[in-house]
């Protein structure tokens, strides 16, 4: 019988676990090595009532640095898509009316927060000495949508793997912390649900932590959230067309986030086809299930070695200018009108 040894990319802290769980079978005989099974048990939770966003990305962080993820491929693939299928299922809870006074609304801080996180990062960049390519894919992040921003802008830029992965790590790290911040600081500091969701919007990178933060905090953050931040994310496009003139990089293919168009569309159903209204609270409880799934699947994807390849220096300009982004805005809803 051969001898069950620990993978080589496991911490040798959960050999113990391996040999009590190495030996699961299914019905018909095939094996499951110990951290499957613990990936499975986790993942059928974040399917139940009593899994959170934060909770899932909870699960997914601590499965990262104990057992290590067994399916970092497959669920690093899945969660895009996971992402923009919750996000438009989460449109069917949306009124198009509401909506659009919550752009209306969110429109002004867009534009200035995204214009002072590019001209903030291109100084502390050179301050800390990044590459420009580095500097701006950080930046991206930061004033737009995280990791969709630097997914869309980092091929235009023709920038190298190891500053794609170090810019997504910076702006991973980031929203785990934010997304169990956030709703702390909005409850001490007595934030409605329109502040706290405009908050997140402006100040939270991803749109996946966006939603979660806000989903924990009420359903009325929830869809100014939404609402807002894929608002935020079509500044994609005129954002990447930016970089390839100043970057000198003529002839690149800018990918658009088609699946706003698709939540667009949902919530315009839900709105004016009264036909359609029965179906939106079940798919609106599926899209925050799919959102739960994909936070655990983001923190099971955030292991130490991702976060010690960061490095300091980006991680320090990625926390500098979140740090603004985050006080700048909070203050201005805090004192507005």
């Amino acid at each position: 019988m051969p001898s069950l040894k620990t993978p080589p990319d496991e911490p040798a802290a959960a050999t113990g676990i391996f040999r009590h769980l190495h030996t699961s079978r299914t019905a018909f005989g095939q094996a499951f090595t110990g951290r499957q099974v613990v990936f499975g048990l986790l993942l059928v939770f974040c399917l139940t009532p009593w899994a959170s966003p934060p909770v899932a990305l909870a699960l997914g962080l601590l499965l990262a640095q104990v057992l290590g993820n067994p399916f970092a491929t497959q669920t690093k693939r899945a969660t895009t898509k996971l992402l923009q299928y919750s996000v438009i299922g989460l449109g069917f809870g949306m009124n198009a009316h509401a909506a659009a006074q919550a752009g209306r609304e969110g429109l002004l801080f867009t534009v200035a927060s995204i214009f002072g996180t590019f001209v903030l990062g291109y100084f502390a960049g050179r301050w800390l000495g990044l590459g420009r390519h580095l500097t701006h894919l950080i930046s991206c992040g930061t004033a737009i949508c995280g990791g969709s921003a630097i997914a869309a802008v980092g091929p235009v830029l023709r920038a190298p793997d190891e500053e794609m992965s170090v810019a997504l790590g910076t702006v991973f790290v980031l929203n785990a912390i934010a997304l169990f911040a956030f709703p702390p600081i909005g409850h001490a500091l007595a934030l409605t649900q329109q502040q706290f969701g405009l908050w997140c919007a402006i100040a939270i990178h991803d749109t996946s932590s966006v939603v979660g933060a806000a989903a924990a905090y009420g359903d009325q953050a929830l869809q100014v959230v939404t609402t807002v931040k894929l608002a935020r994310a079509l500044w994609i496009i005129p954002v990447a067309l930016a970089t390839a003139l100043l970057f000198k990089q003529p002839g690149v293919k800018i990918k658009i986030p088609y699946f706003i168009l698709g939540f667009v569309a949902a919530m315009l159903l839900n709105t004016f086809v009264p036909a359609a209204r029965p179906l939106g609270p079940v798919l609106v409880q599926l899209a925050k299930i799919g959102l739960t799934v994909t936070l655990f699947f983001i923190g099971a994807g955030l292991s130490a070695r991702v976060v010690r390849a960061v490095g300091a220096r980006p991680f320090v300009l990625g926390a500098l200018l979140w740090a603004v982004v985050s006080t700048a805005s909070l203050w201005v809803i805090l004192h507005a009108g």
